[in-house]
């Protein structure tokens, strides 16, 4: 199962000597139980990437706590919190961060190249399992040619090369067609409960949104208490 969430006293600014009314987040706790899929939602503005970003590491709060397991990933210096994403963390953005001249299976393979010179046969075969499963029919083509909903799956297929104990998803059914769109959304929610994995997926979608365990609304940086979707 995936490690629980406890985040504590988190505040966020880009602006440090901002008083509390600049803070892009002010949250003073937020949990989220092993194995959990939790939805973010809340208008354009209301902090819900920086929330995914702070909760995943990639982003460091002016104040607060943030535990996984027990483990303060905040307080980790840069290297550690670097390990700890890799092998702890898939995350999917909004605007998937792909690399246009690489192919669709290697941008799949990308987290298997900090660790290895040469990728070993089992993760290439796993990377083209999740293209297939993907309907992303030609993995040798390069992403640049792909459609967004193409683009969005090579990316969703990314995250979960490495079957992460986290999944974090920034709008990942955004501007796709209804049939890309449901596609995304059954991949992510059956990877996630088939390998047990905790996972927050910040989301306007209503279906998606209706297929997880409780949805939390953000609005200018403050969470309100959830609301309890699945039975």
């Amino acid at each position: 199962m995936g490690p629980t969430l406890n985040a504590r006293d988190i505040c966020l600014s880009y602006e440090p000597s901002a008083k509390h009314g600049g803070s892009v987040l002010d949250i003073p706790s937020f949990g989220v139980a092993s194995g959990e899929l939790v939805g973010i939602t809340g208008p354009s503005g209301s902090g819900k990437t920086s929330l995914l970003h702070v909760v995943a590491a990639l982003e460091r709060p002016q104040r607060g706590v943030v535990y996984w397991d027990g483990v303060d990933v905040v307080a980790l210096r840069e290297p550690e919190r670097d390990r700890w994403r890799r092998y702890t963390v898939g995350f999917v953005f909004q605007d998937f961060h792909l690399l246009p001249g690489l192919s669709a299976l290697d941008n799949v393979l990308l987290p298997a190249t900090f660790e290895h010179w040469v990728i070993p046969r089992h993760l290439k075969d796993r990377a083209r399992r999740l293209l297939a499963e993907a309907c992303v029919a030609d993995g040798n083509r390069p992403v640049g040619l792909l459609s967004r909903g193409e683009k969005q799956r090579v990316a969703l297929s990314r995250a979960l090369l490495l079957s992460p104990s986290v999944l974090v998803a920034d709008e990942p059914t955004a501007s796709l067609d209804v049939d890309s769109a449901r596609l995304v959304g059954n991949l992510l929610v059956s990877s996630a409960r088939e390998t047990g994995s905790t996972a927050l997926i910040a989301t306007h979608d209503a279906a998606l949104a209706a297929r997880l365990d409780h949805v939390q609304a953000l609005a200018n940086g403050r969470l309100t208490p959830a609301l309890r979707i699945a039975s």
